[in-house]
């Protein structure tokens, strides 16, 4: 597992392990209030397509329960909540309080909030009982995390028998020809859209080195199979971009 090292990455730095967390926190203290705004920059809006296909491959039920983890703003677990109704409950996480509390907001001011609880967590050491969700759904969180394998085993635990997760996150470019132009885009534009719009290119080129050294679509699928997640699969969107990778409890 990751912490058998003394040291991880932070973007394309080498950091103590200790230290990681920390780092990312300030990355997202100092993006929360313009997230959604460059979210939509970097992506062209295509972002609200891959949260919209992963909410429809979650199955949600009216009654069920849910857990969002990295759930920033508040996107996912705005549609949860609908789905699942006053008989079901949707748990907003996220490891960041300046984004827990934008989403708390976000979510309050809609007039969503009777059936959705909000929960400051790490996601290697969740605060939940075993067997407590029917379904995780972790968007553009997981490279993130310092201990990816532990994260993964933590799901796992509180996940009920039958439950999934989902998890939505950058990956590899497979599409002939989409590398060199993913790279350019991501280490000149995004850095450049990060100083005009949140005055902060530095968070913005880590999030670009972040996916650089995210596993692969094969790799994380390993990774959720040796923690014990069945049935393994994942779909690759806009050229392998972004992919969806579920994986089920039994």
């Amino acid at each position: 597992m990751e912490k058998e090292h003394t040291t991880t990455h932070f973007g394309y730095q080498e950091v103590p392990v200790a230290e990681k967390a920390s780092k990312v926190a300030d990355v997202f203290h100092s993006v929360a209030d313009r997230y959604d705004i460059m979210n939509d920059v970097m992506s062209f809006g295509v972002h609200r397509l891959w949260k919209r296909y992963t909410i429809a491959s979650a199955g949600a039920k009216y009654g069920q329960h849910i857990l969002d983890l990295a759930g920033g703003t508040g996107d996912l677990a705005e549609k949860f909540a609908g789905i699942v109704g006053e008989a079901g409950r949707v748990v907003l996480s996220d490891i960041n309080g300046s984004m827990l509390e934008n989403g708390r907001r976000r979510l309050v001011d809609k007039g969503i909030g009777s059936n959705v609880a909000y929960v400051q967590a790490n996601a290697e050491c969740l605060p939940f009982d075993d067997n407590t969700f029917d379904i995780i759904t972790m968007a553009f969180g997981l490279r993130n995390v310092t201990d990816k394998a532990q994260a993964l085993a933590s799901m796992l635990r509180v996940l009920k028998p039958g439950g999934r997760l989902l998890i939505l996150e950058f990956s590899k470019p497979v599409a002939p020809g989409l590398g060199p132009v993913y790279d350019h885009y991501s280490f000149k534009f995004l850095p450049l859209m990060g100083k005009l719009i949140a005055n902060d290119p530095e968070s913005y080129r880590y999030l670009a080195e972040s996916i650089r050294m995210h596993p692969d679509q094969e790799t994380l699928k390993s990774m959720m199979e040796q923690v014990g997640f069945e049935r393994v699969h994942y779909k690759n969107m806009t050229g392998g971009i972004v992919a969806l990778h579920k994986g089920f409890k039994f």
